[in-house]
């Protein structure tokens, strides 16, 4: 009888073990998942936020749906657009990221002088 009660008393401690194991597994599943995942998309959006701050008349962009231009006028959270000689369009200041040229000079200017 008391060889029952010690391999109980054996048996709950090594389920204890397990269950802190599984919350220890939990946690480092969400902290990888918070550094692969969370993190960079963050810092990318704070990136785009402050290319949108710094905008300025003359800048080359390219809107979320794929077109290319020249800022010609930039007023509250609209921004005039000129894609060709004659051809302006308004666009929300939202759906504006930099063109690809301008973001890999960007990302070179970064790399050269780290400061």
């Amino acid at each position: 009888m008391l060889n029952s009660i010690l391999l109980q008393a054996a048996g709950g401690a090594a389920d204890q073990g397990g269950g802190m194991m599984s919350i220890l597994m939990i946690v480092a599943l969400i902290a990888i998942f918070y550094f692969f995942m969370i993190r960079p998309q963050s810092k990318k959006q704070k990136e785009i936020k402050k290319f949108r701050e710094a905008m300025q008349k003359g800048d080359k962009v390219t809107t979320a749906g794929g077109i290319h231009g020249k800022i010609k006028e930039i007023k509250d959270d609209v921004i005039v657009l000129q894609i060709d000689d004659n051809v302006k369009i308004t666009v929300d200041k939202a759906m504006v990221y930099p063109s690809a040229g301008d973001a890999l000079q960007t990302g070179a200017d970064i790399k050269n002088n780290p400061n």
